[in-house]
C-alpha cells in the first residue's frame, strides 16, 4: 500500500446522537469509511446501510462438511473397512453414528466460521491495528470519513460532520 490514508473523524459522546449523526452525514452526501463505537449500539447497521452477514451461509456450509466427512469416515470405518458385529449391531449402526456426527458438524461449523471471519476482515497476526482515537475503547464514539473516497472537499465533510452535533472534529492519517 502506497501513500498516506487521510480521515476526517467526527467525535460524539452518545448513541442517540450518533445515529442521528450518521443518518445526516449520509443524507448531506458523504460516505462514511466506518464508526467506531465502545460498545454494540442497536440499529447502527440499518442506519449504515449494511446488508445482512452471510456468515450463517458460511456456518452452515462448514457445519455440512463436517456431517459428511463424519458420515463417510465412520461408514467407512465400520462397514467397508474393518466391518464387525460388535454386541449383536449390524455393520451400518447409524445411531451409534450421531455422537460423533453431531460433535464433528460443530467443530467444522465453529473453526470454518472463525476462519471465515478472519479472512473476510482481513484479521491477520501479523497486521498492525490502525488506532483511529484511544477514547473508542472507553467512552467516545467516532464516524470515520475516508477523504479521498467522498467527492465532497475535506471542509465541506467537516462542516457537515459539525452540522450533524460532533463535539470533535479531527483529521488523522495512516501510512
Amino acid at each position: 500500500m502506497s501513500g498516506n490514508k487521510n480521515f476526517v473523524l467526527g467525535v460524539y459522546d452518545d448513541e442517540d446522537l450518533l445515529l442521528k449523526a450518521i443518518k445526516d452525514v449520509r443524507e448531506s452526501g458523504v460516505k462514511i469509511y466506518e464508526v467506531f463505537s465502545p460498545f454494540p449500539v442497536h440499529g447502527i447497521d440499518d442506519v449504515l446501510g449494511y446488508k445482512r452477514s452471510r456468515l450463517s451461509i458460511a456456518a452452515f456450509l462448514f457445519g455440512l462438511l463436517g456431517t459428511t466427512l463424519a458420515l463417510t469416515m465412520q461408514i467407512g470405518m465400520m462397514t467397508f473397512d474393518w466391518p464387525m458385529i460388535i454386541g449383536g449391531k449390524d455393520f451400518f449402526p447409524f445411531p451409534t453414528f450421531i455422537p460423533v456426527t453431531f460433535e464433528l458438524t460443530v467443530l467444522l461449523g465453529a473453526f470454518g466460521m472463525c476462519g471465515t471471519f478472519f479472512v473476510v476482515s482481513n484479521l491477520k497476526p501479523w497486521a498492525k491495528p490502525r488506532i483511529f482515537d484511544e477514547r473508542i475503547t472507553d467512552d467516545k464514539h467516532i464516524i470515520a470519513v475516508d477523504i479521498d473516497k467522498n467527492s465532497m472537499s475535506e471542509e465541506e465533510i467537516k462542516k457537515s460532520l459539525s452540522a450533524a452535533g460532533a463535539q470533535e472534529v479531527n483529521n488523522k492519517s495512516f501510512e
